[in-house]
């Protein structure tokens, strides 16, 4: 195995962000039946050594290729784009973002299951359609519309998890 491989070619995958999860989920078994340190334990130091980092190597390309977001990154990275060097977002988005955090706020202290599973609904389709979006974007190449669309997806993702927590805590 080669090690300078990136996370696509390590698992034998086109490098584009609309990906088969069953696919990616059988060649990681595959890679991890090859290089699990458990299969080498009877070798020598160093190749012991080199089945764990290989090891290692395969679990962190397959936990940034299986998430949305961190694949997304990845491939910006990959190119030279650092999403979290720039900060700009237009206002209307930052206004909307403002406007579902307070939504959700008064719909979780007023113990509002029915608001909070509204707003997640919308909160959810609004992020499928993204996400269509932002594989349209890599795909064709479209590297800085890409980049500030995940910034965007970022924010959105995380006051969904706010949603989810408000959920679970109305549950609780």
């Amino acid at each position: 195995m080669d090690f300078s491989q990136n996370h696509f070619a390590l698992f034998g995958l086109p490098p584009r962000f609309a990906l088969d999860g069953s696919e990616l989920d059988a060649r990681y078994r595959d890679l991890q039946a090859q290089v699990h340190p458990d299969r080498h334990a009877h070798l020598g130091a160093v190749e012991k050594r080199l089945a764990m980092q290989w090891s290692t190597r395969v679990n962190e390309a397959y936990q940034t290729l299986r998430q949305p977001l961190a694949r997304a990154e990845y491939m910006l990275a990959e190119a030279g784009i650092d999403v979290h060097q720039e900060r700009a977002m237009s206002t209307e988005f930052l206004l909307a973002q403002m406007a579902l955090r307070e939504a959700v706020a008064q719909a979780h202290s007023a113990s509002d299951d029915d608001e909070l599973d509204r707003l997640h609904r919308q909160i959810r389709k609004e992020i499928t359609a993204q996400y269509d979006t932002l594989a349209e974007l890599l795909d064709q190449g479209s590297l800085t519309k890409a980049a500030a669309l995940l910034r965007q997806l970022m924010f959105q993702e995380k006051l969904l998890a706010e949603v989810n927590d408000a959920l679970a805590a109305l549950d609780a």
